[in-house]
């Protein structure tokens, strides 16, 4: 089904079933603010977003590039600034894929389709080297940084998979990998191999993760 809904893109890939806090301060996203705020029915509060391929994130001509896979998120919290600015919660609903992109008059409007998950059966011996190889990854990244995650892992395949690619400090390119995987088991596989690979590289070079260092800083908009 094919549907319009504002878009926010970002440095960054976000995924279904994770909170995710941001700070708005570009104009073009105040006035989505302010849009979704009239909305009388919280439910209804609902923006895209698709990760920045190239370019950047403000400016007239900053994002030249966008990936199409994205997320459907849920305005959650807002807090309102003096100066105009928001500091908001958003909650990933779904993936969309994003079809059209166009400008808008006080902000960029997309035109997408739903990217419903499969349900699909995972094996018990992935679900469960799928957690020791991120408890494992925990425990060495505590030790030089801070803890991606607190709590205990999901139980729930799909949202362990959503979980735990939200946590990996991995590149956008390979982000987006975990974002457009067919499946939870698919999802599960290709994380599982990307923190094996860092964990290997971490303890051949003890530092910060190499990602930390091949990442672009990035602000929210």
């Amino acid at each position: 089904m094919t549907d319009r809904l504002p878009m926010f893109p970002l440095n960054t890939v976000l995924f279904p079933g994770v909170t995710v806090p941001l700070h708005v301060f570009e104009d073009r996203y105040r006035a989505l603010m302010h849009h979704l705020l009239r909305l009388e029915d919280p439910a209804e509060r609902l923006f895209g977003s698709v990760a920045i391929r190239e370019g950047y994130e403000v400016g007239d001509h900053g994002a030249q590039s966008l990936y199409r896979i994205g997320v459907r998120l849920q305005l959650s919290e807002v807090e309102a600034h003096p100066d105009g600015t928001f500091d908001i919660v958003v909650v990933g609903r779904d993936r969309i894929r994003l079809d059209k992109l166009e400008r808008g008059d006080l902000f960029p409007v997309g035109e997408v389709d739903e990217l419903p998950e499969p349900d699909v059966k995972v094996p018990e011996a992935l679900l469960d080297l799928a957690r020791a190889t991120f408890t494992a990854y925990r425990h060495v990244l505590s030790e030089i940084s801070a803890d991606p995650y607190r709590g205990s892992l999901p139980t729930d395949p799909t949202y362990l998979s959503w979980v735990l690619a939200a946590c990996a400090p991995l590149p956008i390119s390979e982000r987006q990998q975990l974002l457009e995987a067919a499946d939870a088991e698919e999802r599960l596989t290709l994380v599982t191999d990307l923190l094996r690979s860092e964990l290997q590289t971490m303890n051949v070079i003890s530092s910060l993760p190499a990602t930390e260092v091949a990442r672009t800083r990035w602000s929210p908009n």
